[in-house]
């Protein structure tokens, strides 16, 4: 019987790493099964640019995995029992399971409210295609003079803030940060962002908490009314509670708690990518939710999975960043160099040239994506077998 890898979600995580495994792993002992509830590959990381209006393709995964032995299943996950080895879905062909010898878990993540009342209500998004689509005609409905609150001072908030007020310069843009703008970035690179969110004439409202959404205003946290047509939240992400509820332990954040292999603690069955994965980097702290940790998680935690299926050493994979790129609109951005703990250097690369770069490396990601087999090894690796708990033998 061949081993069973179900891949929970196709984003940047999880559509590389099984793209990783059919090159690597021989189809005559393995068989794996990519789960995602949208039948296109959505990059996250540009849903900013959809929002505000701009038109992009977005690339079917059943063509992406085409020809690659992957299986593609178009369902939503409902639930996942790790004792029996299952995952539980539902789809247009109804409910139903999935049974797996190794489950990578890549779910992703979506807004985080934060408890904030109204945020549920009135504010919108860019943390799926969905909630980007609904922006976007909301967006396409206000006239000349409309107000944009963009509440969240992080990569998110900056690019969709520095976006929106490039694309439609008919529109009074804000941003409301907690802290101050780009308070983590090298002084030269500080001054850099602020002077082009004036050349965009973006409202910065500093050191403001927002304690409220409501239809046409966000109150802040020191009581003051912040005029917003429309409140774009981004202030912060948070993981689906399945994880939780399947009884995988998990962290306060409900990430999986996993080893430096992306292993789950708990359930040996069982690993974790990107924002899902509650995982330790080399400064020993936790991984943050971004597009870099997925590329980081995804390539360990497929290493350590080849590794133990073939009965060959477990191989460690660097969990260190090298920069933050920072788009500011479609010819401005920032690329900023930090150190092993993540503080950022004095060097830094800015305007033209490092939105060149922050378009190369969008376009490789998506490049990489829509070949996953890229480079496949005319030998693939065999599974070393051994008995299972049921005595039934199957890949180490």
């Amino acid at each position: 019987m061949k081993h069973r890898i179900v891949v929970l979600g196709a984003g940047y995580a999880g559509a590389f790493a099984a793209g990783n495994l059919a090159r690597r792993l021989s189809p005559a002992d393995t068989e794996i099964t990519v789960v995602n509830a949208e039948s296109d590959f959505v990059e996250r990381m540009r849903l900013h640019q959809l929002a505000v209006g701009q038109d992009l393709a977005f690339r079917k995964l059943a063509d992406v995995f085409a020809g690659t032995r992957v299986r593609l299943r178009l369902a939503r996950v409902t639930g996942i029992d790790p004792e029996r080895r299952t995952v539980a879905v539902t789809g247009d062909d109804g409910d139903r399971e999935f049974r797996y010898d190794t489950l990578l878990y890549a779910l992703g993540s979506s807004v985080a409210d934060h408890g904030v009342p109204g945020v549920a209500e009135y504010a919108f998004d860019v943390t799926g295609r969905s909630s980007a689509l609904r922006l976007r005609e909301r967006l396409a409905g206000l006239g000349g003079g409309g107000t944009v609150l963009v509440v969240g001072e992080g990569l998110t908030g900056i690019e969709t803030a520095t976006e929106f007020a490039e694309s439609r310069p008919d529109l009074s843009v804000a941003l409301a940060a907690r802290g101050e703008l780009g308070d983590w970035l090298s002084s030269k690179a500080r001054r850099h962002l602020r002077q082009a969110f004036d050349r965009l004439g973006i409202t910065v409202h500093e050191h403001t908490g927002i304690k409220a959404v409501e239809q046409a205003r966000a109150i802040a946290a020191d009581g003051r009314s912040l005029p917003a047509d429309v409140t774009v939240w981004s202030a912060g992400f948070a993981v689906h509670p399945i994880a939780a509820a399947s009884g995988l332990e998990v962290a306060e954040t409900g990430q999986i708690v996993v080893d430096r292999t992306m292993r789950s603690v708990s359930h040996p069955d069982v690993y974790a990518a990107g924002d899902s994965a509650y995982a330790i980097g080399d400064n020993g702290r936790p991984l943050p939710m971004s597009c870099a940790s997925a590329g980081l998680t995804n390539m360990q935690a497929t290493a350590a999975i080849m590794a133990r299926l073939t009965g060959s050493e477990v191989p460690t994979v660097g969990l260190k960043y090298h920069g933050n790129h920072i788009s500011l609109g479609r010819r401005d951005a920032i690329f900023q160099m930090v150190d092993g703990d993540v503080r950022s250097k004095s060097w830094y690369l800015g305007g033209r040239t490092a939105a060149r770069l922050k378009a190369g490396v969008l376009k490789g990601a998506g490049w990489g994506i829509a070949h996953p087999t890229f480079g496949m090894p005319k030998r693939k690796r065999r599974l070393a077998t051994a008995p299972d708990r049921a005595g039934v033998r199957v890949a180490a």
